[in-house]
């Protein structure tokens, strides 16, 4: 090898080394990676879809440059709960993709295996969708922009008992968040004189609802509080509640908005009629951003039927992500990226929402809503808001 190949080869190899480390001058230094985390195959599929299309939505009003740096989102499936993939598929990002910030997570369980990993590279955790409060507890690195079981619940425990009703039966998943809401409910509910006469936890993968209606009957409840995470389980649980003859019966259902989420509403059909909800997002939200969401989503992909919760949480942890970038110049530091959304606010297709210092939690108007037809279509009608609702779980009995 001639002395002068030599040193253009090793000067090649200092080169693309320097470029793969970030450092001043390469190619790559002004391109930062996202990556996402979530089911974007297998029977969640459409939450993955959802996240992926609200960010560029984002990006099509936005930009995908912030303070001279691109902003690219790479997404890695998962397609249901399994934290140690989750944990797995987070290294692949940090090490091998070389992500800035990490993003998504559909259930609690993936969510909570990345803490040790963002604490000791000193990355940001942007929560999309997760909603067991002690989450953000685990790290300091995470921040949430979807909701949780409490700040929805404990606004609908309330109303239910102004609405005279004195006997209630619970039906949640046995996962985090279902406990949550469990608890919430229950808490809340008795405290203002009601009585929760059952409180049944169903397993995550449950398929057949139709002994938990049984038990709901027996119970002499005049009402159903419940909560599964959106998708299969929620169509399966609220058919059941219609075929086993419980909303014949007379038994109001209620529960947080994953009950119905829009996806879903017209494969519901008439089972969805009447059941009252407590979210933070419907698509019938009457606001201008709101319209201008909902016109881009469908500009970029010819509908926005598939608009729901998901999609706020995953357009507003885009904009959480574009302060952060901005806040730190580009460079990568987790502790000063989380500190700078710290009491942040901003206006969102959802309404007004703010990052809670102490909880780096959303707080939000958490919207009272009738699933009901209109104009030939199904909707979660907004019949009352509840503005400024904290994470009430955030460190609850501590």
């Amino acid at each position: 090898m001639s002395g002068t190949f030599r040193k253009a080869l090793l000067g090649t190899v200092f080169v693309c080394a320097l470029a793969v480390s970030g450092g001043a001058g390469s190619a790559w230094a002004d391109t930062i990676k996202v990556g996402v985390i979530a089911p974007f195959s297998g029977p969640f599929a459409t939450v993955g879809q959802t996240f992926k299309q609200a960010i560029e939505v984002y990006q099509a009003q936005h930009g995908k440059t912030v303070a001279g740096n691109r902003v690219e989102f790479v997404y890695k499936d998962l397609d249901q709960a399994n934290p140690a993939q989750s944990k797995a598929l987070a290294q692949e990002l940090v090490v091998k993709e070389k992500v800035g910030y990490l993003a998504g997570f559909f259930f609690t369980p993936d969510a909570l295996a990345v803490a040790p990993l963002i604490d000791e590279a000193n990355i940001p955790c942007v929560i999309f969708n997760a909603a067991t409060s002690a989450i953000t507890e685990k790290s300091p690195r995470y921040v949430r922009t979807s909701f949780t079981l409490w700040q929805n619940t404990v606004p609908l425990a309330e109303h239910v008992a102004k609405q005279g009703i004195r006997k209630v039966a619970t039906a949640v998943s046995d996962y985090g968040p279902g406990i949550d809401g469990e608890t919430a409910f229950k808490q809340t509910f008795e405290k203002s004189g009601g009585k929760v006469v059952d409180s049944i936890r169903m397993p995550l993968k449950s398929t057949d609802f139709a002994p938990f209606m049984q038990r709901i009957k027996d119970s002499g409840a005049e009402a159903i509080y419940a909560f599964l995470p959106a998708g299969p389980t929620t169509l399966g649980f609220a058919r059941a509640f219609s075929d086993t003859g419980l909303k014949a019966a007379g038994i109001r259902f209620f529960g947080p908005g994953d009950i119905t989420q829009e996806p879903d509403l017209p494969v519901l059909g008439d089972a969805a009629v009447g059941i009252t909800t407590t979210f933070n997002y419907s698509q019938a939200h009457d606001s201008d951003l709101n319209r201008q969401f909902l016109a881009k989503h469908k500009e970029l992909f010819g509908s926005s039927d598939i608009v729901t919760f998901t999609s706020v949480g995953a357009y507003d942890g885009a904009h959480v992500i574009y302060r952060m970038v901005e806040a730190t110049g580009g460079k990568s530091d987790g502790a000063k990226a989380v500190e700078a959304v710290k009491g942040m606010a901003w206006d969102s297709p959802r309404g007004p929402v703010r990052i809670d210092p102490e909880s780096r939690h959303v707080t939000q108007t958490i919207y009272l809503r009738v699933t009901e037809r209109k104009d030939g279509k199904l909707q979660n009608t907004e019949v009352a808001g509840f503005p400024d609702q904290p994470d009430y779980g955030f460190k609850a009995g501590k």
